[in-house]
């Protein structure tokens, strides 16, 4: 039995200790905000944050998360009535297009600006590794500046 939290709720797993974690959060905890895109760990669209920090679950095994803390993009609001400042950047940027992979775009935005508070260009270009098979990255970037607006004025 593996025993972790996800989205501030104690949870177990018993079954195979190799399944991804992907697998475990979308098909057993039915959180399907993440996303499967490649499978290797390259695409994002599965990423989450373990222990916060942002990691692609399609290649992490459950049983390497026992007594960590998971956060995906269900539980990545403060509560039901707002948004985490880099949602509310997402919906005024207009940024998704297909909209698949922005859940893990999020994600690593969200990590990326704690370490990143005040990002240029050159900082986003050269952290930001998710793929985005429509190309919204020019409304991803102003998303990223505009969430790093809103996290300054939420302090």
């Amino acid at each position: 039995m593996i025993f972790f939290h996800i989205n501030q709720r104690n949870v177990s797993f018993d079954d195979a200790p190799d399944t991804p974690l992907l697998w475990v959060l979308r098909d057993y905890f039915q959180l399907t905000g993440t996303r499967f895109g490649c499978g290797i760990g390259q695409c994002g669209a599965c990423t989450v944050h373990i222990d916060g920090r942002a990691r692609r679950s399609c290649i992490i095994p459950v049983s390497a998360v026992a007594g960590k803390t998971i956060v995906t993009i269900e539980g990545l609001a403060p509560d039901d009535e707002h948004l985490h400042p880099v949602q509310q950047a997402w919906l005024e940027e207009d940024v998704p297009q297909c909209g698949y992979c922005q859940a893990g775009q999020i994600m690593a935005t969200v990590e990326f600006l704690q370490r990143h508070p005040d990002p240029n260009d050159e900082d986003i270009n050269n952290n930001m590794t998710n793929l985005c098979r429509c190309g919204t990255y020019m409304r991803i970037r102003k998303a990223i500046h505009r969430a790093a607006g809103l996290s300054v004025q939420a302090k």
